[in-house]
Order: structure tokens, then C-alpha cells, then sequence
């Protein structure tokens, strides 16, 4: 369901269910306590910015909305189950790709990388490759498939990553500082990329450059141990 603001820009309804729910939730290592009392819903079509200081608890709660971590307090449900369950329904971005420069694969493998989980009684079959290639289409580097995936360069490479999640077919698309250690142009290049995806795609994605990103997204959620989501429409 949308309604129209006073401006007339189409606003989501909030009467359906929230696709994460993350309920009163607390999480620790050892004796630190990380994130306390952490609650936050986002709704289908959202675009959400978790910001914060470094240390403040942004890549754990991704990570606990992804079910890799559990919390020691508190619910979290993702698309109405708990996030172990619905965790091949979500596509994840990581800031960068922990890889032997000197391995040969190349970009189309990584991508296939995506595809594991639907194709673990053998090998990659061919409806698992076009659906690659169309994930390379959809972020501009269908023409690379077979460029070795060293030989790109960082926004290429973050690109890459999103078309591996994207090759999932995720419901949601979480990312965690994709943007970190690129340029001012490729960065440029990533959000624009996102924007699109996002009349699709439910997207929660964590981030320092709130200033770049506020024409973007929907929502902002100040992460520091604690959590406070707003509204961007509300803040300007």
C-alpha cells in the first residue's frame, strides 16, 4: 500500500507486517555488552542507513539480523522467522573480498559464488550462470565476465559483490560499508546503482557518509551500543 505526502511524494504505508523486527535485543562479547536494548523495524521498500562511530555496533547488528551471530537478550525476526531461517533469502554485502590475488577466478565465478547454496548437489547448471550474467547486467559489468576479478578496480569490485548477493535472489539486501575504501566516483557509482535496486529490494546498509546518502534513503538509524531510527522525510 503507498500514500502521498503533502508534496506528493509516494510514502510506504506502515501497516504491514515489518520484514525485520528486531525486538529489545542485547548482544555481548565476554563482558563487553555491544549493542542494549537495540529495537528497529524496517518495512518493505525501505532504505535504511545504520550510522554510528566505529565500535558502536553497526556490523553486529547486521550480523545478528543475518543470523550469524544470536543475541543474548531480546527477538529478532526476519521476513516472520528467526533470521537462521530466512538467511537464503538475504543478500549480503561485506566491504571487501578476502582473496588470494594470484587465485584465478574471474568475475563471473565470483558472482556464481552467490549460487551456492541453491546448487549444493552438484555443479553450477545453466539457469545458474544466466542468472549470473543478469546480475552483471544489472550493475553495469556484463562486458567483464571473464576479467580476472584482481584486475578490477575497487568500485568494479564492490559492484561484483553486489552482483554475487544479488544472485541469491534475496528478499533484502544488507551491506556493511561498502563504500569504504573507495573513491569519490566509484561511490558515486555504488549509491546509484543501490537507488535502483531499491524500487525492488528492502535495503539496511551501514555507513559513515550519511551526507552522501540522504537523497537516497528512507532512513536513518544512529547506531552507538544503542539505536534511533528517523524518518529522513521528517528531517528535512
Amino acid at each position: 500500500m503507498q500514500q502521498i505526502n503533502h508534496k506528493g511524494e509516494v510514502m510506504r504505508a506502515r501497516c504491514q507486517e515489518p520484514v525485520i523486527d528486531v525486538q529489545n535485543v542485547c548482544f555481548h562479547y565476554a563482558q563487553q555488552e555491544i549493542l542494549h536494548g537495540i529495537n528497529l523495524q524496517v518495512y518493505q521498500g525501505d532504505f535504511v542507513i545504520l550510522t554510528g562511530p566505529n565500535g558502536g555496533g553497526k556490523t553486529t547488528l547486521i550480523r545478528l539480523i543475518l543470523g550469524l551471530l544470536r543475541p543474548g537478550f531480546g527477538k529478532i525476526r526476519v521476513l516472520g522467522h528467526s533470521p537462521r531461517k530466512t538467511s537464503p533469502l538475504l543478500g549480503y554485502v561485506p566491504q571487501s573480498l578476502q582473496f588470494d590475488s594470484a587465485f584465478p577466478a574471474n568475475v563471473l565465478d565470483v558472482v556464481l559464488m552467490g549460487r551456492v547454496e541453491r546448487s549444493l548437489f552438484g555443479p553450477y547448471r545453466a539457469e545458474d550462470r544466466r542468472i549470473a550474467l543478469d546480475c552483471l547486467e544489472q550493475v553495469g559489468l556484463h562486458e567483464l565476465a571473464k576479467r580476472h576479478f584482481s584486475a578490477l578496480s575497487g568500485g568494479q569490485r564492490q559492484r561484483v559483490l553486489i552482483a554475487r548477493a544479488l544472485a541469491g535472489q534475496p528478499k533484502l539486501l544488507l551491506l556493511d560499508e561498502p563504500n569504504a575504501n573507495l573513491d569519490a566516483a566509484g561511490t558515486q557509482t555504488v549509491h546509484e546503482l543501490l537507488r535502483k535496486l531499491n524500487r525492488e529490494l528492502t535495503i539496511v546498509m551501514a555507513s559513515h557518509n550519511l551526507d552522501t546518502l540522504e537523497s537516497y534513503a528512507s532512513h536513518v538509524a544512529y547506531v552507538n551500543h544503542t539505536a534511533e531510527m528517523r524518518c529522513l522525510s521528517d528531517m528535512r
